[in-house]
């Protein structure tokens, strides 16, 4: 019997952008929303950055496909922040097949840790990588999550909005 994923893959052909985080964190699985968290920039920084019109709500994410965007996590059978999650909960493989199989323009990490254990290295820079799966771009952003507003920085996000704008 196969475990449920605590959200769904919004994953389809023909999608612009990526975005893989982690894991779902409690408050989003709780309401069953992407990026539902308190203090979460998500929903305001897609905005900024020109991929979506307006800025949307949380209980919006099965939208975003529309817009070119598709969501995913490396955990997809757990939440909670990333000292939660334990090392076997993470499917590089399945996310790499995912990933090979839909092509997107680009996989967006939201956060290094997330490109950390894809890369499997302790180091990654934030922007554009030299790596891609296929003719799938990477690129490295600094997280949404609250918790990590010390670190934020909205400009890689910017970049990758004007990049998608080139790649048309």
């Amino acid at each position: 019997m196969g475990v449920n994923m605590i959200l769904d893959d919004r994953i389809f052909e023909k999608l612009k952008v990526v975005f893989c985080g982690t894991a779902v964190g409690n408050r989003s699985a709780k309401l069953g929303a992407y990026y539902a968290g308190r203090g979460n920039k998500f929903w305001d920084v897609i905005h900024w950055a020109g991929l979506t019109p307006r800025r949307m709500q949380p209980q919006q994410f099965k939208d975003l496909p529309e817009y070119g965007i598709g969501l995913t996590d490396l955990a997809k059978h757990c939440s909670g922040v990333d000292s939660q999650i334990g090392r076997d909960d993470f499917d590089v493989k399945a996310f790499r097949k995912k990933i090979e199989r839909y092509k997107p323009r680009v996989v967006a990490f939201n956060g290094k840790a997330a490109a950390k254990i894809f890369f499997g290295r302790s180091v990654v820079e934030y922007g554009l990588q030299t790596k891609a799966i296929g003719e799938t771009a990477i690129f490295v952003l600094p997280s949404t999550s609250g918790a990590a507003r010390r670190y934020w920085n909205e400009a890689y996000w910017i970049e990758l909005g004007k990049f998608l704008k080139r790649c048309r």
